[in-house]
Parts: structure tokens; sequence; C-alpha cells
């Protein structure tokens, strides 16, 4: 349960100064550990986590324990015993041991403990209830780190309760397995979450959304979306979808690449869907308002992927969109048709440094040149497509005399 000195902590702590954290705790008779994913991502070499941390003071002693060496604490989830921790402008997120008295498959009711084994029993998979202390030491309540080195996925104790706690528990579940998965699916997860997918309908839209996201950046999510669609499972939360082969080429074709909008790019191609089913899923998904702009975007601007390779006509893209839009435009017609090219690469770095030229017409033009101050909008608009058109050559003075012949 125990493993002495088996962490290398500088993987968490990159900075020294979080160990007044933890001699604040220690000096008001508590104990404070990492938990969870830093921890579990820290074992497997992975960059980039969150810190989380558990203290078996409650919320009012860990206040108390800070206060004592001076550091500031912010009240961001007293109720649920988290307190924020501010440490050189970065707040660290401490939460109680606890343990549940009641659940909704959303909420849960929470009571606190100063019993470890009873707060790891109350998180989902084995791989995150493992915690670590300051020195390195582990302690593994679960196997979970057995599991981490097998690559098993299972949940604590029994998969149907776990889940019912909270049902965001089986998009998490699918998550994770295609992150740490070196092994077939575990069966007793797969059936639990197949009998409690209906649960998924009672959480919010928020929370789907931020969980799904996640799920679709994951290595192996062609892989774990096509398990979710044969059990009947994303159809519960997601309209039918049926590119799961389109999703496969694009997943494959950049698979090494670090572009922007990943999720998004991987969700437009499992649907490749029109305006009005874009909406639908932007709505569904509670995207924002620039990234819902793209996505209905990419469903409703029709482009001719030869297009791209012909450097004036991507110009021209780019002009009338912008460079995001063209980018990802590209490679989700690359995987709808399916077009292997050794190009693509190029492309995008065309895209990425083409300078765009600047429409030479302004407002004040057309007013001199007299015309209809009514139809000053619509002269515009000409003037820029034929401009447009002629490849961006037509200068200023050769627009304005087209407006006089």
């Amino acid at each position: 349960m125990i493993r002495d000195n088996y962490l290398d902590v500088s993987k968490i702590i990159k900075d020294k100064k979080i160990m007044r954290l933890f001699r604040a705790v220690e000096n008001h008779g508590g104990v404070l550990r990492f938990v969870g994913g830093c921890v579990r991502d820290a074992l497997m070499g992975i960059e980039g986590f969150d810190i989380d941390l558990a203290t078996d003071l409650s919320p009012e002693e860990m206040v108390e324990a800070c206060e004592e060496k001076g550091l500031r604490t912010v009240p961001i989830g007293i109720k649920f015993g988290t307190v924020g921790v501010v440490i050189e402008n970065n707040l660290l997120e401490v939460t109680s041991l606890r343990k549940d008295v009641s659940t909704d498959g959303r909420h849960a009711v929470v009571e606190f403990t100063t019993n470890w084994e009873i707060d790891a029993s109350r998180r989902d998979l084995t791989i995150n209830a493992v915690y670590a202390d300051e020195k390195g030491n582990v302690f593994d309540y679960y196997n979970g780190i057995e599991d981490l080195e097998k690559g098993v996925v299972k949940f604590i104790g029994n998969p149907s309760a776990r889940i019912k706690e909270d049902y965001l528990r089986i998009l998490r579940f699918f998550r994770f397995y295609s992150i740490f998965s070196k092994t077939p699916i575990d069966p007793k997860a797969l059936k639990a979450c197949i009998e409690n997918k209906d649960g998924l309908k009672k959480l919010s839209n928020e929370r789907i959304c931020v969980e799904f996201e996640k799920l679709l950046s994951t290595p192996k999510v062609v892989e774990t979306v096509k398990i979710m669609m044969e059990n009947g499972i994303l159809d519960t939360i997601l309209p039918k979808a049926e590119h799961l082969d389109k999703l496969d080429f694009l997943v494959n074709m950049t698979e090494a690449t670090h572009l922007p909008n990943k999720s998004l790019r991987r969700l437009f191609a499992l649907f490749y869907p029109n305006k009005e089913l874009a909406v639908n899923l932007a709505a569904r998904l509670k995207m924002s308002k620039k990234r819902k702009e793209l996505f209905v975007n990419l469903a409703s601007k029709q482009v001719n992927l030869d297009d791209f390779f012909d450097e004036n006509k991507l110009r021209k893209i780019i002009y009338l969109h912008d460079k995001e839009f063209a980018r990802d435009k590209f490679l989700l017609s690359l995987a709808y048709e399916k077009r292997h090219t050794t190009e693509y690469m190029d492309i995008i770095g065309k895209i990425e440094n083409m300078v765009m030229p600047i429409f030479p017409i302004r407002g004040k033009d057309v007013i001199a040149a007299g015309v209809d101050p009514k139809t000053i909008g619509k002269t515009i608009d000409k003037l820029e497509q034929d401009w447009v058109d002629s490849n961006f050559s037509l200068n200023r003075d050769e627009l304005l005399e087209s407006l006089v012949s």
C-alpha cells in the first residue's frame, strides 16, 4: 500500500515555495498529500497536469493553518471541502478528506473524515486513487499503480455503484481508457456503463461538454468512440454519428502534429454536419461563441479541396474566411475524401505564413467618387469582389475608375 520514495516529486513540485503549504499543514497537526491526476501523470511521465491536494484537516482547520503562516486562502468550495490557497499568485486547491453520505448521480452530500482509505474509496478509478507526500512516498489503497503499469482501467469496487454516485464517470472511464489502457476494455466496467447510460441524461450539458471534449483529444479516440457507439452510449448524449472512418483518417493523418482545435476538428469529422446539425451540436455542447462560429462555418462554407493546392485560390480562401478556417477546412476536406498527400504540412505552413493583402478602398474614396450614399455598402462589396477576382491585383485607382466606366 505504501511505496517509500517511489515518486520523484520534482516532477510535480516545480516551485519549491509550495513547501510552505506543507509546513503550514504539518505545524497545525495535519497531513497534506498530492492526489489523483497529478500523481498518476507524474508516475507515467506525462506533463502539463494540474495539482490537486488532499488533507486530513477540516476546511476550517485548513484556513487556520494557512492564516498562521501568512498564506492567503480563497473559499472556492468550502461547502464541499475545498479551500483555495494562493502561493506566488498561483491558486492551489486543497480538499479535505471526505466520505459520501448520499448521492443522486450528479451531486453528493459529504462529511469530512480523517481516514485516507475512506477518501480513496469514493474516487472513481483505481488509477485515480493514488496519493503522494512531498518526500515521494506513494500511498496506493486500491492497487492503482499496478493497474497503471499494466494499462488496466477499472472502477474501484462495484462499477455500477461508482457510476451511480456521478454519471459523468461513464465519460471519464472512456477518457482514461483511451489514454492509459494497454488491455481490452474491462468487461465489468463496460457492462456497468451500458446499464447506466441513461443516467447521462441527468447531467448538465456543460459537464458533458467539458468531459467529451477532453475525450476527443485522447490518443485512442477512434477505438474508444467505436466502443461507445456500438453500445449505444454516444447516442445517449449526441445525435447518431456516421463518419468514424473519416475520424480515423483524420487522426492518423495529424497524430504527429500539435495543431490547435484538435477536439473541434475531431468532433466535426465524426459527424460532418450540415449547418443545421452544426448549430445543434454547438448548442448541445455549449460551445463558446468563437468556437460555434468556426464550427458552423466549417459546415456551411463550401470550398473545393483542389483550391488549397493553388496558391492564388488559397489566398482567396484565407482572405474571405481566415487562416484558422482555412487550416481546419483543409484538413477536414482531406479526411472526408480520404485523400493521402505528402504536401499537407506544406499547405498548413503556407496558410500560417501567408501575408494577406489589404483592400485599398475606403468609404471616403467611394463618397469622393460621387456614389449615392444609399448604395455605398453595396458598391464597396462589389469593388472588393472585383479586387478578389483579380487575384488582388487591381489597385485603388483602377478600382475607382471602374465606377466611372
